[in-house]
């Protein structure tokens, strides 16, 4: 599953190397949404991507995947999957790291000195905004995939206590079926050929955990929490949550060091 901004930044990254057609990359994209726009943020950045800017008609992912190339025709993309009090991986203050954060995703083409940041904006539309960001900031910390691996399967025992220690399991007899069914109703996200198997089985890893904390962010039926068991279920969600966001980044940024460095046939 992972999200919309991990299949751009993956297959954005592939295209530009020459090892994808750009109708892989819209193709990568249809899971998320059935259709995909493209507006600039403001008028500056309308003016320096040619893409249609604020209270104009929005344009196609076609366009935005041109305007990347023109800016750099060999350059790549990373995935910011940023949170309150969790700001790795930003450029710094500004527009596209605000409303990154809102979303809880986002694509930055470091080299092409833009960030695109997706948002439903009706049934079945996703509109992808992009920002300029002409500093891109310092490279993210390098995360070994082996170790966001064994950090993410030691938050699995962790949450599992969690849940056991909120009585997630107890007041929901049925959460396990529960946690199965929301993974199945998730988008299924479709990977390049050469797409490293321990990124994908990272990402898996991660869906799953975050369906876990999905199920342990659920009252239960008929009650609700008093406001220290609200405190204490956060905290002890927390470290699992940021290790869900460190995994997925590792596996990407993984993933895009391996697609790139294919050679172009």
């Amino acid at each position: 599953m992972s999200s919309a901004s991990a299949t751009l930044a993956v297959w954005a990254s592939a295209w530009l190397a020459g090892t994808a057609a750009p109708d892989d990359v819209l193709d990568a994209l249809a899971p998320w949404s059935e259709a995909h726009d493209v507006l600039a943020a403001d008028d500056g950045t309308a003016a320096l991507t040619d893409l249609p800017g604020p209270g104009t008609t929005p344009t196609s992912t076609t366009l935005l995947l041109a305007a990347v190339r023109r800016a750099a025709p060999r350059g790549s993309a990373r995935v910011v999957l940023p949170a309150p009090g969790d700001v790795r991986g930003l450029p710094g203050p500004g527009p596209f790291s605000r409303e990154a954060t809102t979303a809880g995703e986002g694509v930055l083409f470091p080299d092409a000195g833009l960030g695109v940041v997706p948002s439903p904006i009706a049934d079945g539309v996703v509109r992808w905004t992009v920002h300029a960001v002409p500093d891109s900031g310092p490279v993210p910390e390098y995360v070994a995939l082996n170790e966001a691996e064994r950090d993410l399967r030691g938050q699995v025992r962790n949450a599992a206590a969690a849940l056991s220690y909120m009585g997630v399991a107890r007041h929901r007899p049925g959460v396990r079926e529960e946690i199965a069914a929301a993974l199945r109703g998730r988008p299924r996200a479709l990977w390049p050929d050469g797409m490293p198997p321990q990124a994908l089985r990272v990402l898996q890893q991660a869906d799953e955990v975050d369906a876990i904390l999905s199920a342990a962010n659920g009252d239960a039926p008929g009650g609700a929490l008093s406001a220290s068991a609200a405190v204490a279920r956060s905290d002890a969600l927390r470290p699992i949550a940021s290790a869900v966001r460190v995994a997925r980044r590792a596996a990407v940024a993984e993933a895009v060091r391996v697609l790139v460095s294919v050679p172009r046939t």
